[in-house]
């Protein structure tokens, strides 16, 4: 046996376990959007990722039992609106637990509709083609072929530990020695 091998368990780690750990990660806050023959629909997810810069493409990660599924799959195209710092209520609006409106009503916020709903004044925004869906526990992983990105001015808005953040940067750890190349 390898070493690699060693390293894996025979068993996956309990799920409160791996929910509690979870909780100390740093996500991005986006809401997923598509329009088209499946319907207008929305819902905020923290699982986003880049994947490829050539082509670019990112990929989503989905609760199955989301009517977003099937819409996206439908309609061949979504959305991502990475969240800005001042976004939390759309987040919350988007979650279905609103502080005022509908849940997952688009009525809360300014909509850029171009391609998929985009949200007006976001940090950054995709519009994807569906490349390719993948079955993943109880999630749908949908990977998405970046047909239009921008980045607006807003800082994003992150989630830790239940509760929403904002990024700060830091400075340059000035007792930290400078990274030199090895000579040959």
């Amino acid at each position: 046996m390898d070493a690699h091998a060693k390293l894996i368990p025979s068993a996956p780690a309990e799920r409160s376990a791996f929910v509690g750990a979870m909780a100390a990660a740093v996500t991005g806050v986006n809401v997923v959007t598509t329009d088209g023959p499946g319907g207008r629909l929305g819902l905020t997810v923290s699982s986003m990722a880049s994947i490829s810069a050539e082509p670019p493409q990112l990929l989503v990660a989905i609760n199955r039992c989301s009517p977003l599924v099937g819409a996206i799959r439908r309609n061949g195209s979504f959305g991502v609106s990475v969240l800005g710092a001042h976004q939390s209520a759309v987040a919350d609006t988007f979650a279905g637990r609103p502080r005022a409106g509908a849940p997952y009503g688009f009525g809360c916020a300014r909509w850029d509709d171009r391609g998929s709903p985009l949200l007006e004044s976001a940090a950054a925004r995709f519009d994807c083609a569906v490349a390719a869906t993948v079955e993943a526990g109880t999630h749908t992983l949908v990977i998405g072929l970046v047909r239009h990105a921008d980045r607006g001015a807003a800082r994003p808005l992150a989630y830790t530990r239940r509760a929403y953040a904002q990024p700060v940067a830091l400075e340059p750890d000035p007792s930290a020695a400078p990274v030199r190349a090895a000579a040959g």
